[in-house]
């Protein structure tokens, strides 16, 4: 706990009771108002609900005045609409209101604070000296900011307030010309001259260099640095013979491959054709291929023969597009092809999902791109030793750097076959086998990995560092891997489609000292800053958006000119940069890092307080015992709340008390669920959807209910068991006419099931037979793992 004594100014304290006096209203409202200013500014709402000593009279039985709860609504627009609106309020009347700062008008701080409560403002006001005592505790046990700088705060709405009553105080801001600069320290990456390459020719001066050396290998087939670039010109020329690429044009073309060594090439001839990549997955539904195709204009697609289905689908949706196979494309000329490429070119499209259900188009540029795959070679220390595991889906905007940053040092890309990824062991040893240095998982995956390796520990060979990425990484997820393998990093990176992919990078040799994993500061020649509604930078410590300058910030959505309106702006304070409204919500730590508090989808309103879902999921991960959590919104019959599913050996009175004993009543979940395990998307992160649907009441006739066939064999109970555990439901909700897949399990989720049935049947086996009874049928038949069916008694 932190105390500070301000005075306030004498300009500003006449200006206090003479506003007061031509308003008619007291002194306390007006200085109320400042409090309410203030407080929105700290915790980004406009909707404060705070305490007030001495304002209405509010006593405690030994008639000590106490706090009454405020729920000003602020209006926006001018001080003095402000003041009326505070003026016009009265106290809350629901006793369960809690509050977490106070104004005390009688100028008393407490020598502890009361339960909850962050901050208490004591103002002195009818002695000699009129001033503030601050009383200041960090919500999370650890000071965010200081009480000086919180003074701070007051004083310069004082001023703005004794200024100009009729000022519009929203457009004024509190933070100093000293916390302003340490922002924008804070925010800014180091700065990098970028050469004057694109990253085709960076690739083409290595191939120079070492025309021998193994560029990418998967499974037994390598290509060396001069057999991957003849392949790729080649393709190069044939897409330049067909008048593509070269001059302002920024031809699209789609790549619609396995992902392979011919998908490796195909991207790469893209590129130095001048072309814009697009990578399509051959597996997508046609009318989703359909939709990219016809969204980004592009009327070329180079593809294979085996996976050429979906896209001659969607090509007879009328859609004009040229299918180019790949053994039937190639020219005789493999030289290197000379195009020239601006840096600000278009270098490729990644379709991401939109909130509105139709899909985006991030489109960045070869600069931004080039600066991201640097930055990983920077950060990750890259070199010609090194050699890069390739693991994420073609679709997916991390697969590029995956692919290419090891291979503009020298290095080595190995492509992970995605049935080696699936299968934890055959994935362990592949890294080992093909001395992998560098990998990249999202924590989903790192998870089910960790858990494998902590019942069967293997050495990982030459495993050095290993990229956490796509969605929030635990402290608890970091604590465990460093306790199995403290000698290899871990690397927090974070950043979005939009902003060329990483923008921000926390490389970990051990766990962090704070509650949160840090998103880390940003890597060269990226801006970042957390804002308000208004882009205006917030105080050190409060919550705002998070967005982002410089080089790494995309043009838009293609052909999408709303959705581009809404997320790219031109940056106020660098006239001439885009600026880009992540949607994402985060904090500056003291030190200069970023945290990562959560999705703005991820909010709810709980009796007038925001509340982030992310924030609730960090501290269930406090509770000792729980390994995984997430928490939904949930429309109740009282109105929105939250539902809480966690993995882990606590009971659900457990982690309330535990709950209960670190956050305010109105944080706690109201529903509390423990699974065996969370399901997960076929991305590999949370599927909060699923959660949704199991936190709501099942119908009658609806999944598990009289619909589900009963059960016949032992063997059928005990796959729904844990195929109950695996989809987090219940095992009476599990019939055995039930499809995995329909059910909602994903190809990881089928992983789980696989390792959770220590094996006894293959994930290929679990993809073939996805009914229970016939899973249950083939594990019988091989009479391994589960006893051997009997009839279950009735």
């Amino acid at each position: 706990m932190e105390n500070s004594f301000i005075p306030i100014p004498g300009k500003a304290a006449a200006a206090v009771v003479d506003i007061a006096r031509r308003l008619d209203m007291a002194v306390g409202a007006v200085l109320l108002g400042v409090h309410a200013r203030v407080v929105a500014a700290l915790t980004g709402d406009e909707d404060v609900l705070t305490g007030c000593v001495g304002l209405d009279g509010g006593r405690d039985d030994e008639g000590v005045a106490r706090p009454l709860p405020y729920l000003l609504s602020l209006p926006g627009g001018s001080w003095e609409r402000l003041l009326h609106t505070v003026a016009a309020a009265r106290p809350v009347a629901d006793a369960r209101t809690t509050v977490t700062t106070v104004l005390d008008l009688t100028g008393r701080v407490p020598d502890a604070l009361p339960a909850g409560v962050t901050l208490w403002t004591g103002v002195e006001w009818d002695g000699p000296t009129r001033r503030l005592r601050l009383c200041h505790q960090g919500a999370e046990g650890h000071r965010v900011t200081s009480a000086d700088r919180l003074a701070g705060y007051y004083l310069a709405a004082l001023g703005a307030l004794a200024d100009d009553v009729g000022a519009p105080y929203h457009e004024q801001g509190l933070l100093s010309v000293e916390e302003l600069d340490e922002q924008r320290a804070h925010g800014t990456g180091p700065l990098r001259e970028l050469p004057d390459k694109r990253l085709h020719e960076l690739f083409e001066e290595r191939v120079r260099r070492h025309p021998d050396a193994v560029a990418v290998r998967q499974g037994e087939t390598s290509l060396t640095y001069a057999e991957l670039n003849r392949r790729a010109n080649r393709i190069g020329h044939a897409l330049r013979a067909r008048g593509l690429g070269g001059g302002d044009r920024e031809d699209v073309v789609a790549v619609v491959t396995e992902r392979n060594l011919e998908w490796v090439t195909a991207a790469l001839a893209v590129f130095k054709a001048g072309c814009a990549y697009l990578p399509i997955e051959p597996h997508f539904p046609p009318d989703r291929i359909a939709a990219m195709l016809g969204r980004s204009g592009c009327a070329t697609v180079l593809t294979e023969r085996a996976s050429d289905e979906g896209v001659r689908h969607a090509v007879t949706a009328g859609l004009h597009v040229e299918l180019l196979h790949l053994d039937a494309v190639t020219a005789d000329e493999d030289a290197d092809l000379g195009v020239p490429v601006a840096a600000g070119q278009l270098a490729y499209i990644y379709f991401t999902s939109g909130s509105t259900g139709e899909p985006k188009g991030a489109m960045c540029e070869h600069a931004g791109m080039l600066n991201h795959m640097l930055a990983k070679v920077e950060d990750l220390g890259l070199g010609p030793d090194d050699v890069v595991a390739q693991t994420a889906p073609q679709c997916f905007d991390i697969s590029l750097w995956q692919l290419f940053a090891a291979l503009l040092v020298g290095g080595t890309t190995v492509v992970v076959e995605q049935e080696a990824v699936l299968d934890v062991r055959r994935f362990v040893t592949t890294l080992i086998e093909l001395d992998v240095t560098v990998a990249q998982l999202v924590p989903s995956y790192l998870e089910v990995l960790l858990t494998h390796l902590e019942h069967q520990a293997r050495d990982l060979g030459r495993l050095s560092r290993v990229s956490v990425t796509g969605e929030a990484l635990s402290r608890n997820l970091v604590v465990r891997w460093f306790a199995v393998y403290p000698g290899i990093a871990l690397m927090n990176a974070y950043g979005l489609t939009e902003t060329s992919d990483d923008t921000n990078h926390e490389v970990m040799r051990r766990p962090p000292g704070t509650g949160r994993v840090p998103l880390g500061r940003p890597v060269r020649n990226v801006t970042v800053a957390v804002v308000d509604e208004r882009l205006r930078p917030v105080p050190t410590g409060a919550p705002g958006e998070i967005v982002f300058s410089g080089v790494c910030v995309g043009r838009g959505y293609i052909n999408d000119p709303d959705r581009t309106r809404q997320a790219f702006l031109v940056d106020p304070e660098r006239p001439g940069e885009r600026l880009y409204r992540s949607g994402d919500f985060g904090r500056w730590l003291p030190d200069g890092r970023l945290e990562f508090l959560g999705r703005r989808d991820a909010q709810v309103k709980i009796r007038g307080f925001r509340v982030e879902t992310g924030e609730v999921e960090n501290h269930l991960l406090r509770v000792p015992g729980i390994s995984e959590a997430a928490v939904v919104v949930v429309d109740a019959p009282g109105g929105r709340g939250l539902a809480a599913f966690y993995v882990g050996t606590p009971t659900v009175a457990e982690v309330h008390d535990s709950l209960a004993a670190t956050l305010p009543e109105y944080m706690i979940p109201d529903a509390l669920h423990p699974l065996e395990a969370l399901p997960l998307t076929e991305n590999g992160k949370t599927d909060k959807k699923a959660l949704g649907a199991l936190s709501a009441p099942q119908p009658v006739g609806g999944p598990g209910t009289v619909t589900a066939e009963p059960l016949l064999t032992v063997t059928e109970r005990r796959v729904a068991e844990v195929w109950a555990r695996v989809l987090g439901v219940t095992a009476e909700q599990v019939g055995r006419r039930d499809n995995f897949f329909e059910r909602g399990g994903t190809s990881l989720a089928a992983l789980r099931l696989v390792l959770q049935l220590d094996q006894t049947v293959t994930l290929r086996e679990v993809t073939a037979r996805p009914v229970l009874a016939d899973l249950a049928a083939a594990i019988d038949a091989r009479g391994t793992g589960v006893e051997r069916a009997e009839p279950v008694a009735d």
